[in-house]
């Protein structure tokens, strides 16, 4: 189950409080490392996702289209671009505590292992919303608006194994889904090494089919072996920085320099 998770969220919202009741004016209209969205937006977006967690709207008449989740976000946080920070700051404060109280609802079956479709991000396990959570406060508070990658000159608590773990645990959850069959050409398996706080070794490997599997420790046969410090993975992982900045490669460098050109986790 996810219980560590939920545990990461609180951490991460307690985290995100802080600095956000702290901005004024001109640092909430800062262009974030998220592109597109200025530092309201990105709280915007965390407030939405909660705000639509804890207490979903109706169903959109005629029904939506089926789209990337990415888009789906950006239609929850254009309706909030003319608030104020204010307005925000208020909706988040309100709704992530109630989310929080469904997350921890969702750890228990049978709802735990009910199927979640994800729009283009793959189906998971229902419990596994908080660890889609977790990353989320996480890579938006600690990569997208404090520095420094971020606009925001704030200090936030170490990056811990409470916080990175269920962060990372999401982006490898994810790969096998996320990218779909983009990974066709992994003949061999992908050692990935994460050092410090929620680190750890997998493998990623080829299924056959064009898909990949992530599975503990170093697979039989394995091509390359990436290392990394974990908090860095979430910037490479997510395409927010060049992995070349951030990660040493021994064995087939073709073979890994292919695996890290296509990953990118959402």
């Amino acid at each position: 189950m996810s219980n560590e998770a939920v545990a990461a969220v609180e951490l991460g919202l307690a985290d995100a409080f802080a600095v956000f009741e702290s901005l004024d004016a001109e640092e909430w209209a800062r262009p974030s490392g998220c592109s597109g969205w200025r530092v309201q937006d990105v709280a915007a977006h965390m407030s939405s996702n909660f705000k639509e967690t804890s207490e979903p709207s109706p169903p959109p008449e005629p029904p939506l289209p089926p789209m990337p989740a990415e888009r789906l976000m950006d239609m929850l946080v254009q309706p909030r671009v003319e608030w104020t920070a204010d307005q925000v700051l208020s909706e988040l404060t309100t709704y992530a505590p109630r989310a929080v109280v469904t997350l921890k609802a969702l750890q228990e079956e049978p709802v735990a292992s009910a199927p979640l479709s994800l729009a283009d991000l793959g189906t998971y396990p229902m419990h596994q919303l908080a660890d889609a959570y977790a990353f989320d406060v996480y890579c938006h508070l600690r990569v997208d608006v404090v520095a420094p990658h971020g606009p925001i000159d704030r200090p936030v608590p170490p990056a811990d194994e409470a916080r990175l773990g269920p962060t990372i645990g999401w982006m490898l959850a994810g790969i096998p889904q996320m990218q779909g069959p983009a990974f066709g050409a992994l003949d061999r398996p992908v050692v990935l090494e994460l050092t410090g706080p929620g680190g750890g070794r997998w493998s990623v490997v080829g299924t056959g089919d064009g898909y990949v599997a992530v599975e503990p420790g170093t697979a039989e046969g394995a091509g390359a072996v990436i290392t990394s410090d974990g908090h860095a993975f979430v910037l490479w992982g997510t395409k927010r920085d060049d992995w070349r900045n951030h990660v040493t490669i021994e064995g087939d460098e073709g073979l890994a320099s292919g695996f890290l050109d296509t990953l990118n986790i959402v």
